[in-house]
């Protein structure tokens, strides 16, 4: 693995990536998960971005912390902090200077979008749990797919501002989240399917897709002075749009190339855009808007409702 994509997963928040290992943080410090702990021992120093227990003396960082909770090995760790927080990363089998990544090949993958077809299993996702409008679905070419394992995807086209397919993003609905205890305990035979989907990552996405921005094409729809809602993921922006508002969606600020950057600044200047966003409700979240907030100055905060974590679940709070 590259050392630049990794230093993209050393750089999540360490504290952020407690919490979505299922750790209670309070004023930096949290119940130490590798010994039987009582009292908070486990310490986080934001500043150095590392953790470490003042008892069993147990220390790291982000890709360490997974290792240690989830006992994973390096890679694994690796593939499960890129999951959890959309950050792409490419693997190599053999390093060496030669090698140079493939650019995306649109032509290989644009049939797929040009009739698009959901699977009893996408439906379901979509439709039933997501409560998603069909319209929105078909703007933004939802299609799903199996693969040889049984295994079956939502495939998620990502296109440039004039229409054109830049890269995709395969997501597992087999995927669910398991709170840490209950990967390490025992769990009940209903659920081992879905336990198995978790050896198969969360996301995929084809050689040199570029996923960065999420539904560019909205801009060409913009009226000067409208609103556009940023949304941290494709599951938000499809809830904003079925709401009935243009939005967008971003990984992480961190994330966004200067191209990215520069496209925002010019719809900002040019339309006089009215920025909105919903954080998700935890640190990474409010952190994400406080970084965009110095992109785009205009940026208008909305608080979410107790019991919401993200967007989505607020739609479906207002869709009930």
């Amino acid at each position: 693995m590259d050392k630049f994509e990794l230093q993209k997963l050393r750089d999540l928040p360490i504290e952020g990536v407690a919490e979505r290992l299922g750790l209670e943080v309070k004023m930096h410090m949290a119940l130490c998960p590798f010994h039987d702990d009582h009292h908070a021992s486990l310490s986080f120093k934001v500043s150095r971005n590392t953790f470490r227990c003042f008892v069993c003396g147990e220390s790291g960082g982000t890709i360490d912390l997974v290792k240690g909770v989830l006992h994973k090995d390096f890679l694994d760790a690796c593939r499960w902090l890129a999951d959890e927080n959309n950050v792409i990363v490419q693997e190599f089998k053999v390093q060496s200077s030669r090698i140079q990544e493939k650019p995306f090949d649109a032509s290989r993958y644009e049939r797929f979008f040009e009739r698009p077809w959901l699977s009893i299993e996408a439906r379901k996702f979509l439709f039933e749990e997501r409560k998603l409008d069909e319209r929105v679905v078909r703007w933004c070419r939802l299609t799903s797919w199996q693969d040889k394992k049984g295994v079956n995807w939502l495939q998620i086209p990502y296109y440039n501002q004039e229409g054109k397919l830049v890269g995709i993003q395969n997501r597992n609905l087999g995927f669910k989240k398991f709170k840490v205890q209950e990967v390490q305990g025992s769990i009940s035979n209903c659920q081992l399917s879905t336990v198995n989907c978790q050896l198969v990552p969360r996301f995929r996405f084809p050689q040199g897709s570029q996923c960065s921005i999420y539904n560019l094409p909205i801009l060409k729809l913009l009226q000067p002075g409208e609103d556009l809602y940023i949304t941290e993921g494709c599951s938000d922006c499809w809830a904003m749009l079925s709401a009935g508002h243009k939005a967008i969606a971003i990984p992480s600020a961190t994330l966004l190339k200067p191209k990215d950057v520069e496209l925002l600044s010019i719809v900002n200047c040019q339309l006089s855009t009215r920025f909105h966003m919903f954080p998700d409700r935890d640190e990474p979240g409010e952190r994400l808007f406080l970084q965009l907030k110095e992109l785009l100055p205009n940026l208008e905060h909305h608080q979410l409702p107790l019991g919401c974590k993200d967007y989505s679940e607020y739609y479906l709070r207002l869709e009930i």
